[in-house]
């Protein structure tokens, strides 16, 4: 393919981090499964984080910091926590180096921890030691708190902003006085999740409860988001998990009632990562580049000029100036491209590999006219308008772009998501049309664990909005009040 792309149908994985690589998002670094991001991909994180932000203070919540580093005693104290999360925790067991002598650096054996510390694989230990000392009555509660961090998760096999060693991303942990309080929390973030996935990233999930194999390490119930790729295989989006008294027994983070009893305090936490952009990616492009949604997009709207003198130039960017003005007033981000290094051929290429929503190519003759050429990157289609009241046609050609891409993702995942009855069908679909299956399940670990095993196929979601209807399991043909949705997953 042109500027290095492979085509997605013929390695949907080499393309996924050709474009990665090419649009300038993201490279590896020189730490094994950890990467760098680069500007360009950290600004859609920073738009992420800023939407996100806003809607988390919106619902109540606060920002707060807590240490990289966690004593490894902390995590023994929740026996399914430490042992869901044992195998990729990275373990710092000395605070000096040394010379040998020979000009080589080595780990001071002298400088041995009296206790390992781990690098966070996710935060609830510390943060639940910590609210031991914050919380005596009732009238400490509800605490609502949320962390912006990294984290290290040991991984053998790494994709970039799929599954990296360290990740960025945000963890809300919140105490509350009752199990209804908390249950409450949890699917409120859930809703706020979905929302943000929705609305702004034009991605349409479906809502719905982690079986118990599929929970988080320590939780009572577990809630996702799960949207589907462009290759059939599905992407947990984010997480929501009711803890209930779980981390506070561990921890002894008990409280004072109204009725002035003891009790343990009630929990959850919740968090999504830079996965999502990994998600955006392999939602909405194709083989010519990122297509990014409107809201998402570091540049919305890019203008190429096309001229062959300064004269020119000048009276475009006179023009520019006076579009960009307005644009900004509509919190429109623009960028005039005025290299003289690059050919508008040059640029057209690379503003459509990087998914920039909109291009304005401006002229002598587009002057002259008072018109300009737009391109849509969507659907690729160019018109030519007239520079009056050009911003408003910008502005609702922007939203229009964003629901054409959540159309088309929504339209993708309704033609690939199939209801199955029998277990011959099930695998027959899963090799000739990747994508959503709702079959019926008995309810039990070791059928759920059976099919994984022999199809590579886990159950993604049970949904929210579920119909109860009457069925039988695909694999034992045991009674079933409700099918349940399997993917093949990232």
């Amino acid at each position: 393919m042109s500027k290095g792309v492979i085509s997605k149908d013929e390695d949907y994985s080499q393309w996924f981090n050709d474009l990665i690589i090419k649009s300038d998002m993201a490279e590896y670094s020189p730490v094994r499964g950890c990467m760098i991001i680069k500007p360009y991909g950290y600004s859609i994180w920073e738009k992420i984080q800023a939407v996100l932000d806003k809607m988390f203070k919106e619902t109540g919540h606060q920002n707060a910091y807590f240490p990289l580093l966690i004593p490894k005693s902390f995590f023994s104290k929740e026996a399914s926590h430490v042992e869901g999360f044992a195998k990729e925790c990275a373990v710092v067991t000395h605070y000096r180096l040394k010379n040998d002598g020979e000009g080589n650096i080595i780990v001071d054996e002298d400088a041995k921890l009296e206790e390992e510390l781990i690098i966070r694989p996710t935060s609830e230990t510390i943060i639940w030691n910590t609210y031991r000392g914050w919380i005596q009555s009732y009238r400490d509660l509800p605490i609502l708190v949320n962390q912006w961090a990294n984290v290290m998760r040991w991984e053998m096999r790494t994709r970039l902003f799929l599954r990296t060693s360290e990740f960025l991303w945000q963890e809300g942990h919140t105490a509350h006085a009752t199990s209804d309080e908390a249950i409450a929390e949890t699917e409120q973030m859930l809703d706020v999740y979905a929302d943000f996935a929705e609305n702004w990233m034009a991605l349409p999930v479906v809502k719905g409860r982690k079986t118990p194999n599929e929970r988080f390490a320590g939780a009572l119930d577990t809630y996702c988001i799960e949207a589907l790729m462009q290759d059939g295989k599905a992407l947990q989006a984010g997480t929501s998990h009711f803890l209930g008294q779980n981390f506070a027994k561990a921890f002894d983070v008990k409280f004072t009632t109204k009725d002035n009893k003891q009790d343990f305090v009630w929990a959850t936490s919740w968090g999504v990562s830079t996965r999502l952009i990994g998600a955006l990616i392999m939602a909405h492009s194709d083989d010519a580049g990122l297509v990014l949604p409107p809201k998402l997009a570091p540049i919305q709207v890019v203008v190429v000029p096309i001229y062959k003198h300064d004269e020119e130039l000048e009276n475009i960017t006179t023009f520019v100036n006076a579009l960009t003005k307005e644009l900004r007033a509509k919190d429109i981000s623009i960028k005039f491209d005025k290299r003289d290094t690059h050919r508008p051929g040059a640029k057209f290429a690379e503003y459509e590999l990087k998914g920039v929503p909109l291009r304005v190519a401006i002229g002598s003759r587009d002057m002259q006219n008072g018109t300009v050429e737009l391109a849509r990157r969507d659907t690729k289609t160019k018109e030519t308008v007239n520079q009056e009241g050009l911003a408003a046609h910008i502005e609702a050609l922007l939203e229009e772009i964003q629901a054409n891409i959540y159309k088309k993702a929504s339209d993708f995942r309704a033609e690939n998501t199939t209801e199955v009855d029998t277990y011959d069908e099930f695998k027959r679909m899963l090799d000739e049309q990747p994508g959503f299956l709702s079959a019926h399940w008995d309810g039990t670990a070791e059928t759920e664990q059976k099919i994984k095993d022999e199809t590579k196929a886990t159950i993604r979601c049970i949904p929210l909005n579920n119909k109860q209807e009457e069925g039988r399991c695909i694999l034992t043909g045991k009674p079933s009040t409700q099918r349940v949705l399997f993917a093949r997953a990232y």
